[in-house]
């Protein structure tokens, strides 16, 4: 198996392995509004591939962190993180997360921000022990926004996740 820089010609196999594991209606979920307007950075977006064969992906997305004194801080969000459910079990995805931060911290990318499980995803440094006064466009489980920041960076205690595209002047108290 083989891990590379995911391309425009593996989006619609990435969009049916996303489908097929998660739904057609995943696109209801409060991280897709995250995404919205915005393009997976190029570098620790990855697929993997058994010969021809797309079997896993990790899609890293620009957002943005806006603090309640009207700052705005880049930040990276990691997901969807899928793997074709007949191989689940034998490390894909693992192995996409591990290539995905590496190639993220070669590329200098802001903080990475993940909604997940934090049992599985407190091993490779992520965390919900700074967001807890973050909110985002959508419903949301708050012990599952999860963090991995290089330490002594830092980050608003309070403010609103959005994508990109909008960044308000001020966010009401």
């Amino acid at each position: 198996m083989q891990i590379d820089p995911a391309t425009a010609a593996d989006s619609a196999a990435i969009e049916a392995l996303l489908d097929h594991n998660f739904g057609s209606d995943r696109h209801k979920r409060t991280a897709y509004r995250l995404r919205e307007g915005a393009s997976p950075l190029v570098g620790p977006t990855l697929v993997m591939r058994d010969g021809a064969e797309l079997v896993g992906s990790v899609q890293v997305w620009p957002i943005d962190l806006a603090g309640m004194d009207g700052s705005v801080t880049p930040l990276t969000l990691l997901g969807p993180i899928v793997v074709d459910a007949a191989r689940h079990g034998q490390g894909i995805g693992s192995q996409l997360m591990r290539a995905s931060l590496a190639a993220a911290d070669a590329m200098g990318c802001p903080p990475m921000l993940l909604i997940g499980d934090p049992g599985y995803y407190g091993r490779f440094g992520f965390s919900a022990a700074t967001t807890g006064g973050w909110n985002m466009p959508g419903p949301f489980e708050p012990h599952r926004l999860l963090l991995r920041a290089p330490a002594g960076v830092a980050l608003p205690r309070a403010g609103m996740l959005l994508p990109v595209r909008r960044r308000p002047a001020r966010l009401a108290a």
